[in-house]
């Protein structure tokens, strides 16, 4: 789109403009609207957890018991009933002053990339990392770096030769990361705080997923370990309902003013009805409740694609594993991350793959730079267990039939 203005077009879109790009996820969610398409795309929640029965029963109460209040402007650091428990319920000590109601968490990447980037700066993420995290931090022009990772988290040596004096922060996502599913060590969590004090280099931790684990809790987060030089964020959109749009930061009383500005310039704040709607579900313990039966039916479903996979992709003796799909095994969360045969290109694939009927997203979408073409993440969270059996084995089908025959 061009920013020069003409006699019929007067609009001059300011630089940052130029640097805002769809998503590639909410593009494959269009695909997904045909009938009859399995989608292993979209990193959406399922409905089936979705506790309408309570959020009815805490709207009622809510309009009845001060209903004005619920339905005025609010404070904009937040409902503090609500912050008080999120502060409760973080696993380490936090002064509820320093936390942040956001609208969505998506929306606390955006006031971190305001507050904290300039254009030209340097900003570190993983390899791959959230689309959305690239999309929030694009527009403030900074210069988006990755260092290279593998199965426990960040390469601490690619991070010592990735960083540069003035690096505003490195994004990271410890638990059950969004698009690999990978979750990082106690070691290496250790490692990192520890290196990231010594280069004086702030850490953002981005926890939408760490209560979605299946066997054991994910190691203490990162911000547990050296408070003043993370900020954390969190959502409610996992545990509770996406639809709500409700996240919060937890930031360090350093930078917490200038977010808090810059989230009163961007919407005043985050919607207060629904505020008090959670904070009324929250009441008496219920995610405590309500979470492990959303980690069962994940678990659950996870098992079905492992296994589906396994199925239509066997290890077989005597063939290399760069020659076959290969996948990974998350301990929770909601995505799996695999690679397709060498000499594959996952975008080239896909529309091949929905012509079978399944969709994917290819990976290259969650890199900042060298893409991996071969790789795609499936999220096993939404379909059901037989449409996570068709799918997988119509995603076999397309890989079978478009695999090169290597020389």
């Amino acid at each position: 789109m061009t920013s020069t203005p003409t006699a019929r077009n007067p609009w001059v879109l300011a630089r940052r403009a130029e640097r805002m790009n769809p998503s590639v996820i909410r593009e494959i969610l269009k695909v997904t609207e045909r009938p009859g398409i399995i989608s292993f795309g979209g990193g959406l929640p399922s409905a089936k957890t979705f506790p309408v029965s309570e959020f009815a029963r805490a709207c009622q109460q809510v309009l009845q018991a001060d209903g004005q209040a619920a339905l005025q402007y609010a404070a904009s650091e937040g409902f503090k009933p609500l912050v008080e428990m999120v502060a409760e319920r973080l696993p380490w000590k936090v002064d509820p002053a320093q936390i942040l109601i956001t609208t969505g968490s998506q929306q606390g990447l955006d006031l971190v990339a305001k507050v904290l980037a300039d254009a030209g700066s340097r900003v570190l993420v993983e390899t791959p990392t959230y689309l959305g995290a690239l999309q929030a931090f694009a527009p403030m022009e900074p210069e988006i770096v990755s260092v290279a990772s593998d199965a426990e988290g960040v390469d601490l040596e690619d991070l010592q030769r990735q960083h540069r004096p003035g690096t505003r922060f490195l994004y990271v996502l410890p638990n059950f990361q969004n698009p690999t599913g990978r979750t990082m060590s106690e070691a290496r969590r250790a490692a990192l705080v520890a290196r990231a004090e010594q280069l004086g280099l702030p850490l953002v931790e981005d926890n939408p997923y760490g209560d979605l684990w299946f066997d054991a809790p994910p190691p203490a987060p990162l911000s547990a370990r050296n408070p003043d030089g993370c900020l954390y964020l969190g959502s409610f959109s996992k545990v509770l309902a996406p639809g709500l749009r409700l996240g919060y930061l937890v930031a360090p009383k350093a930078v917490f003013p200038k977010l808090l500005q810059a989230k009163q310039a961007a919407d005043l704040h985050s919607p207060g009805f629904n505020q008090r709607i959670v904070a009324e579900v929250m009441q008496g313990g219920f995610l405590d409740r309500h979470v492990p039966t959303i980690r069962a039916l994940y678990k659950a479903q996870r098992d079905a694609m492992l296994n589906a996979l396994e199925r239509e992709f066997p290890a077989n003796a005597g063939v290399d594993a760069d020659d076959r799909l290969t996948w990974n095994r998350p301990d929770g969360g909601m995505f799996l991350w695999a690679r397709l045969p060498q000499g594959m290109d996952a975008v080239q694939l896909l529309p091949k793959a929905v012509d079978k009927g399944v969709a994917y997203v290819p990976g290259a979408a969650f890199f900042a730079d060298q893409a991996d073409p071969r790789s795609l993440r499936l999220s096993f969270v939404t379909p059901s267990v037989p449409d996570i059996e068709r799918g997988v084995a119509a995603l076999a089908d397309a890989v079978r039939e478009n695999q090169p025959v290597m020389a």
